[in-house]
């Protein structure tokens, strides 16, 4: 992403990369190390995207957005939005109620975090983005205080609707994204 960004200029299109990854604990710069709150023999990673400590793992869509936002005329709180609401939008179509909560990035449903953003701007370009937790292992989230947040609960899409999977619902996230973008 890094080097995507780097060589990129006016020409260079946009691009969404989706993913999943091994168990890995990522910290952002503003990243505290007290938030991990015992080893449990996942890796931590120091990144260089915004935010607090979080978990990623098999069974959870990672999203980069790599976006010109100059060339969109999109602010950074703009982008923000407009992932947290393709994501809300997403949820919905699977009968489920999600929102935002003030102050604290992401997407909630019944007050658990579902989804968290983490973004780097650099020459007006974002890299990084969102991860979406659809059928995985929750635990791990209970070594660190997800986002910086002690005692903040998570959930699935999977708790919802049991037939959610990650391929499907990778490509209904797509879409969103590319409709709010």
């Amino acid at each position: 992403m890094q080097e995507f960004t780097a060589r990129r200029d006016e020409n260079t299109p946009d691009e969404l990369w989706l993913c999943e990854h091994p168990p890995v604990f990522t910290l952002g710069l503003a990243g505290k190390p007290e938030h991990l709150l015992r080893d449990i023999g996942v890796p931590v990673v120091k990144i260089d995207r915004g935010g607090q400590i979080t978990y990623h793992g098999p069974g959870q869509i990672v999203c980069y957005l790599l976006l010109d936002l100059k060339r969109r005329g999109i602010t950074v709180k703009g982008l923000v939005n407009r992932m947290e609401q393709a994501v809300i939008d997403l949820l919905a179509g699977y009968g489920v109620v999600a929102e935002r909560l003030a102050g604290a990035p992401g997407v909630y449903v019944q007050g658990a975090k579902i989804a968290a953003l983490g973004l780097k701007v650099k020459n007006g370009c974002s890299y990084h983005g969102l991860a979406l937790n659809v059928a995985m292992d929750l635990t791990p989230f209970h070594a660190i205080n997800p986002c910086g947040y002690a005692g903040m609960a998570v959930t699935q899409l999977s708790a919802f609707d049991p037939t959610a999977d990650v391929e499907t619902v990778g490509a209904k996230l797509v879409a969103q994204l590319e409709e709010k973008l």
